[in-house]
């Protein structure tokens, strides 16, 4: 058995690991990386990578058969699955090098290609090498949740993992959960030629403000989805090219695949944590405000966490921890800042609290604010006028922001900029936007909480009136 020390061990080389890792092997902390799958982790190989690739093909398919109205004669887009998935792969082959294992031996990282589990409280085994570090950092992520559906394991369904290596067209695509991962995969296989059925428990996109939420929705039946709500799956049955979904409520979905998207679980069960005296939740690893597990030594980032599963968020944490890890001060993670989003089109954006969340939290003082796409420009001129953006405003501070419609990720970051900086939104105001953006609806809402304060005030226009008769 071959024994290694060093200051750094980080388990996963997804993008909370490589984070951490490239970051403190650059900063002078001898640190080696073990990953028994692939690097870069289920971003890049199964997530945000892939998806948002497939996504971009059927946005392509959409626009031929939508571009009428643009002074473009229609087109019926000739569409090879196949050849999709094969854009896919070359977005993922173009990505992969940043992540490889090659790059980070080159920045001097001790990249090993094996699992790893705990065999101490400081050490942890990876197939015949035992490593023994000062810090531990554990960033393993997550991986898909299957829920014990009577039947499930009788038909061949797929998972995001799954899903990519899939090269013939799906006929009829069933898609059990309507969240995030269902509804962007449920527009991009319709706009892709498959016809689509989406089955939701409870309430499709239910993480996000309804109204917001109901933007996304109404443009996704327009396109032909069907999206059952209420309709919590309790039996499979059947075998591959034709399957059958049976609700509780005694409806029936049949379709030629299956994509189970119902959630993720954090990816624990190799550890062995025990041995190491850390501490699990139902959600993952149990961590305090620093991330810090019940083992002072070891840490947790990213989805295994058991926080907010982004990729973005296991960066964010990689930056929390470096703080304390390599220069021993104090940094906890904060979530008020974090956004996230919906890639469908129109897109779903969402930082700190929806409106609900916010009156529950602040009460009468908090005032919401509203602008609509159909009043910018921009959105007009490429017909994406679908869609508003609200601001949660507490004490002339934003607290939150929801967004639905074109581009709303890009719009999301000032928000979270804001949010993270405690700014106002006279900031926001003074900011100058060129015309014609949609950026420019991030102004014309911060417009909008002053307009009644500047036009609809007596005190503001006896000012200006005064003003007017007293200065020559």
């Amino acid at each position: 058995m071959k024994r290694i020390k060093t200051d750094l061990l980080v388990i996963g080389a997804g993008s909370g690991g490589l984070s951490v890792a490239a970051g403190a092997v650059q900063m002078g902390a001898k640190v080696v990386l073990l990953e028994g799958h692939k690097m870069g982790g289920d971003c890049l190989n199964y997530g945000c990578v892939p998806s948002k690739a497939l996504i971009a093909s059927g946005k392509m398919a959409y626009g031929q058969e939508h571009s009428a109205d643009y002074g473009v004669a229609n087109a019926v887009p000739q569409i090879d699955y196949a050849a999709a998935k094969d854009h896919v792969n070359q977005v993922i082959a173009q990505i992969e090098p940043v992540d490889s294992q090659e790059r980070f031996e080159g920045l001097g990282v001790h990249v090993i290609r094996e699992f790893g589990h705990f065999i101490s409280d400081k050490e942890v085994q990876a197939g015949n090498t035992v490593i023994k570090a000062r810090r531990i950092v554990i960033a393993t992520g997550s991986s898909p949740f299957v829920p014990p559906i009577d039947g499930i394991d009788t038909v061949p369904y797929l998972t995001n993992e799954t899903l990519w290596e899939l090269r013939e067209r799906p006929e009829h695509l069933l898609i059990i959960g309507g969240g995030p991962i269902g509804m962007e995969m449920a527009q991009a296989h319709c706009r892709l030629g498959s016809k689509v059925t989406v089955i939701e428990g409870d309430t499709a996109l239910g993480k996000d403000d309804p109204e917001m939420a109901d933007v996304v929705l109404t443009k996704l039946r327009g396109e032909g989805i069907e999206i059952a709500e209420g309709a919590l799956i309790d039996r499979v049955e059947g075998g591959d090219g034709a399957v059958t979904l049976h609700s509780k409520d005694g409806r029936r979905f049949t379709g030629s695949h299956v994509l189970v998207a119902v959630g993720r679980k954090s990816n624990t069960d190799k550890l062995n944590l025990e041995a190491a005296g850390i501490e699990t939740t139902r959600t993952g690893i149990k961590v305090d405000d620093s991330l810090r597990t019940t083992n002072r030594r070891v840490h947790a980032v990213g989805d295994v966490a058991g926080g907010l599963q982004f990729t973005h968020v296991a960066g964010y944490h990689a930056g929390v921890i470096i703080r304390s890890l390599l220069f021993a001060l104090p940094s906890k993670a904060k979530t008020a800042h974090i956004p996230w989003a919906t890639y469908t089109d129109p897109e779903l954006a969402q930082v700190g609290p929806t409106e609900a969340q916010a009156r529950e939290t602040h009460g009468n003082k908090l005032e919401v604010v509203r602008f609509h796409y159909n009043h910018n420009d921009r959105a007009i001129a490429e017909r994406k006028t679908e869609g508003l953006i609200k601001v949660m405003v507490v004490k002339g501070r934003p607290v939150g922001a929801s967004i639905a419609g074109h581009q709303a990720g890009e719009l999301i970051n000032l928000w979270s900029l804001v949010i993270a900086n405690n700014m106002k939104m006279s900031q926001v105001a003074a900011m100058v936007s060129p015309y014609p953006t949609i950026g420019e609806v991030n102004k014309r809402v911060a417009g909008a909480y002053f307009s009644p304060r500047l036009f609809e005030s007596n005190t503001v226009k006896r000012v200006v009136g005064l003003v007017q008769r007293l200065i020559p």
